[in-house]
């Protein structure tokens, strides 16, 4: 079965729904598909509040990104029994978790995207074809002639073409499929000369992935899981360069390498609304429980939860021991393996902090994650295959060290901003984290163009930075930036009768994309502020 588009978008995260929706808004037609039945990535299937740089609530963001946060909030504003001084936030964060200022749960970003798609799939510029991955892909010399996708719930197949194609998947699968040039894992230090990169370079030396899970708490029940099949493997688990057992309340500091204890109390009693969520002051790893907190029950009336409700993605369930790209069934069911054995340790023997050992009230939350074991729909993915493109940001670009707290490379080409550390979790090839001060940084057009390819783009994760920039380009707002430009580029390329190689390239035409973006809201510089 063939079906046409002006532009097919693989892969429905974040990146991909930000593509669909400015491609829609461009009045282009447009084929979403997505791998899980949940748009949203990061933020829904894999179950990752966003991780965001310290001035986000006032700028440093898309506008469309802003509106889907606010409509985040405005979601618990109108259906949750919030206590009137919650409601009255203009800022309010529905989990007080410290990692994010808008801690929240899965569901509800999905109702929110879901919502945002919608009035485009009504009109019929939107099909969105959920459990469908990609198999295949056709090329033509240097343009992608076509893409065939199979429905996961039947077998089927059906091929899909398209004027131009974005890769928005978690691993730039179609960079692989479509014979595209990219780079996998770390770059050598002599390609590019950063100073964190290793001497040669390791495409099998990927960032860790981690399955996910949502907890509550019910003290007095037993909600205690059966024992995992491989839980003696991860009991005695002691990594080479880790204080102690990977399962155990002991972990480095991301920053120093340092051992720090974590604490573990469920339910604390404090008023959430005192929690500050500045990760450039406080990256707020060191308290589990309220880390990645996604529902806050004192937030609420008193009697509505009886619970908090936490999210489990931390040092602990942290997976590196098998390359997740190219080796992705593996990998996946070791990161499910150690996130089931965490959480029966974390019932039967974590050490409590008034004595005594394990917290059996410890309830995993299928209705959360969606799922019927609890864990999350797709493992979190921090690092895809990236595009040989006309611009790779390097350490260079962004590193403090590099070029100062009021540094960082500008871009003639600029077509968005973010901004958060460099931030590298332990690795497949034996790394421990690489946390590394970096400054704002702009996005250039440049790393969204491929070299060789005509009418592909990269949505997501998958754009031309390297291992260690990847590091700071990965989180929610910037794959967000990047889909939403790169849906924006391919309608504009469709409308105008121009190609990407020559919007980027030449000054006239890259302003005329430019004005463009600036009527959408899309944010190209910073004002001044400094690194962390």
């Amino acid at each position: 079965m063939i079906s046409e588009a002006d532009i097919l978008v693989v892969g429905g995260g974040l990146g991909g729904v930000a593509a669909a929706l400015a491609a829609c808004r461009a009045g282009r037609s447009v084929v979403l598909t997505e791998e899980t039945d949940w748009v949203g990535g990061q933020l829904t299937s894999q179950a990752v509040p966003p991780d965001e740089h310290p001035w986000v609530e006032q700028f440093g963001t898309t506008a469309s990104y802003r509106r889907l946060r606010e409509e985040i909030r405005r979601y618990y504003r109108h259906w949750y029994p919030l206590r009137a001084e919650a409601l009255a936030l203009t800022d309010l964060n529905p989990g007080a978790g410290r990692v994010s200022k808008l801690c929240h749960e899965p569901r509800v970003a999905l109702a929110v995207l879901e919502g945002m798609l919608a009035p485009h799939r009504a009109a019929g510029r939107l099909t969105v074809l959920t459990e469908h991955r990609p198999v295949s892909a056709e090329s033509d010399s240097d343009v992608l002639r076509a893409v065939t996708l199979e429905d996961l719930r039947d077998g089927t197949r059906r091929t899909l073409t398209a004027r131009y194609v974005l890769d928005a998947t978690e691993t730039g699968e179609l960079l692989h499929l479509a014979g595209v040039e990219h780079a996998n894992g770390a770059e050598s230090r002599a390609e590019f000369d950063e100073p964190h990169a290793p001497d040669t370079a390791q495409p099998l030396n990927q960032q860790g992935i981690t399955v996910c899970f949502a907890l509550s708490h019910h003290e007095g029940e037993d909600h205690t899981t059966d024992r995992p099949a491989d839980f003696d493997f991860w009991r005695g688990y002691r990594p080479s360069f880790w204080p102690g057992p990977l399962l155990g309340f002991e972990a480095p500091d991301p920053r120093t390498l340092e051992p720090v204890p974590r604490t573990f109390v469920p339910n604390p009693e404090h008023d959430p609304l005192g929690v500050s969520a500045d990760q450039s002051a406080d990256a707020g790893d060191k308290e589990l429980w309220g880390f990645r907190r996604i529902l806050a029950r004192k937030l609420h009336a008193p009697g509505a939860f009886d619970s908090d409700i936490t999210l489990v993605n931390w040092p602990l369930n942290d997976y590196w021991l098998t390359p997740y790209i190219g080796q992705e069934a593996e990998a996946l069911h070791g990161a499910r393996q150690l996130s089931l054995s965490l959480l029966y340790w974390l019932q039967t023997e974590a050490p409590r902090a008034n004595g005594g050992t394990g917290f059996p009230g410890l309830r995993i939350r299928p209705d959360v994650t969606g799922t019927a074991d609890g864990l999350a729909k797709a493992a979190y993915v921090r690092e895809s295959r990236r595009i040989k493109a006309v611009t790779t940001v390097t350490e260079h670009d962004v590193a403090i060290d590099i070029v100062g707290p009021y540094g960082g490379t500008r871009h003639r080409d600029s077509v968005g901003v973010g901004g958060y550390r460099i931030d590298l979790h332990p690795s497949t090839g034996g790394d421990n984290y690489v946390d590394i001060g970096s400054v704002p940084f702009e996005i250039p057009l440049g790393a969204l163009v491929p070299r060789r390819v005509r009418n592909l783009l990269p949505a997501g994760k998958n754009i031309g930075t390297t291992h260690i920039t990847n590091g700071c380009y990965r989180l929610h707002p910037v794959e967000w930036n990047v889909g939403e430009v790169a849906g924006a580029l391919a309608a504009h390329c469709v409308a105008e009768d121009v190609e990407p190689h020559q919007v980027q390239s030449d000054d006239k035409r890259f302003g005329e994309f430019a004005r463009l973006l600036d009527r959408e809201g899309v944010q190209r510089h910073w004002p001044d502020v400094r690194g962390y």
